[in-house]
């Protein structure tokens, strides 16, 4: 008996000396994650060597301005949201019009409600498409036009810009359409953003490729942009530091139709796997030809591929590709049936993803000015309040938003299978 509690206590004296010298963060993997943006412990930066010394974008980022004690000038006849979106001249314009809709919807169906005390909403549209910068001008306009709040936009560099003029302005912004995880580290407390961004889509794709279908060896093919080189940047990181690198990172311009250089490149870079960035009618011809030169790898692609433009690109070829998306347009919730039903009414087609998004950010700057009423200062309060909206169910599901006032919520996998999309949750468990 005495023999056994010697053992026993041994055993103890071991194990706790074994966690003495366990990396902390290692010891930090085994709990729940709760890093910021999401990220999985085995892939926070040099994590698994030290703690960083400081960690930014825990904590919001205060406006400490006046501002607040503004009354709503007199003789208003309508509350103005300004729309910032790719509405002609572009790509993007079929997404841009969407999302002009999406804000629309949530603006017509709050006005049949009564609008803000009598007074309608009225939706401000400005186009984005123009000279590197033109962002900036609109949302000159939009302010100069007497809007309490901007909505959009969907291209990166022009979110950029036109959220350091709205800070000059002191005008609340909700994106709901530009998945650049660096746009709300840019430390302006008057953004938030209620689309999932790239961080979330990628870790979900390393896991699947990496962990799930157990591929070693990624190769990828982006836009020459900002969209494909942050998208795969988060990629490529996370799979670095869980052991592994890509084999190769080829790029492409924007309105390019052949890809034969690049593909050649991948065929000789003899991947697993292939990862794919960019717009739908341009992934849709890359697989194509990939297919056509005898490739049979697995293909994946950003989620700009969950578009009807994708499968009549790709065809037969889209079958088995597997993607993201920032929500479930299958969704049985009473909020998505709700806005499925009056936008397909109100438009005559189905809704994508930007024109979702945008009737929910919409509603969050309603509901703020419900709350606030017609002060840009306490409409941007109550918009970064997390306690006001967090775990807000819209049309695209629930919103939870990181300290950064970035939405890290739920995003999906999808399977293309028969021609159509198939929708699964998505989710990463780090061992």
């Amino acid at each position: 008996m005495m023999k056994i509690k010697h053992i026993t206590k041994l055993l103890f004296l071991l194990a706790t000396g074994l966690m003495m010298f366990l990396p902390a963060q290692l010891l930090k993997a085994q709990d729940k994650d709760d890093n910021y943006g999401k990220t999985p412990s085995e892939m926070l930066p040099y994590g698994n060597y030290q703690d960083a010394y400081i960690y930014h974008f825990h904590e919001p980022q205060l406006f400490l301005g006046a501002g607040r004690e503004k009354k709503a000038p007199p003789g208003l006849t309508e509350v103005r949201v300004g729309v910032l979106a790719p509405l002609a001249g572009d790509v993007l314009s079929p997404q841009g019009n969407q999302l002009l809709q999406g804000a629309m919807l949530a603006a017509e169906m709050a006005n049949a409600k009564g609008g803000y005390k009598g007074l309608p909403f009225k939706v401000m549209p400005h186009n984005d498409v123009g000279l590197w910068g033109a962002a900036a001008n609109e949302v000159v306009k939009m302010s100069d036009e007497g809007c309490w709040a901007v909505l959009g936009t969907i291209d990166d560099v022009n979110s950029h810009v036109a959220i350091r003029v709205a800070l000059k302005l002191e005008i609340p912004v909700v994106n709901c359409g530009d998945p650049d995880p660096t746009f709300t580290e840019t430390g302006i407390p008057w953004v938030i953003r209620n689309i999932a961004d790239d961080r979330q889509s990628s870790y979900a794709l390393v896991d699947y490729i990496h962990r799930k279908m157990e591929h070693k060896r990624v190769a990828v093919l982006r836009p020459d942009n900002r969209y494909g080189r942050v998208g795969i940047m988060e990629f490529r990181d996370a799979a670095l530091r869980i052991g592994y690198p890509l084999v190769l990172e080829i790029r492409y311009d924007i309105g390019e139709t052949s890809f034969t250089t690049q593909i050649e490149r991948i065929r000789d870079s003899n991947p697993d796997a292939i990862l794919l960035w960019g717009n739908a009618k341009e992934l849709g011809l890359i697989v194509n030809q990939i297919r056509e030169m005898g490739l049979e790898q697995p293909i994946y692609t950003s989620d700009r591929a969950v578009n009807p433009i994708f499968l009549e690109t790709a065809g037969e070829n889209a079958e088995g590709i597997i993607t993201t998306c920032q929500y479930n347009p299958k969704s049985d919730t009473p909020e998505w049936k709700y806005f499925h039903e009056n936008y397909t009414k109100r438009f005559g087609m189905e809704p994508d993803v930007f024109a979702a998004h945008a009737y929910d950010g919409m509603n969050l700057i309603i509901q703020s000015i419900y709350l606030e009423g017609l002060n840009k200062a306490l409409i941007r309060d109550r918009l970064t309040d997390r306690e006001t909206f967090q775990g807000y169910r819209g049309a695209t599901g629930e919103i939870i938003f990181d300290p950064a006032w970035a939405d890290i919520g739920p995003i999906w996998l999808v399977e293309i299978k028969d021609g159509d999309f198939h929708f699964s949750p998505a989710s990463w468990n780090w061992k």
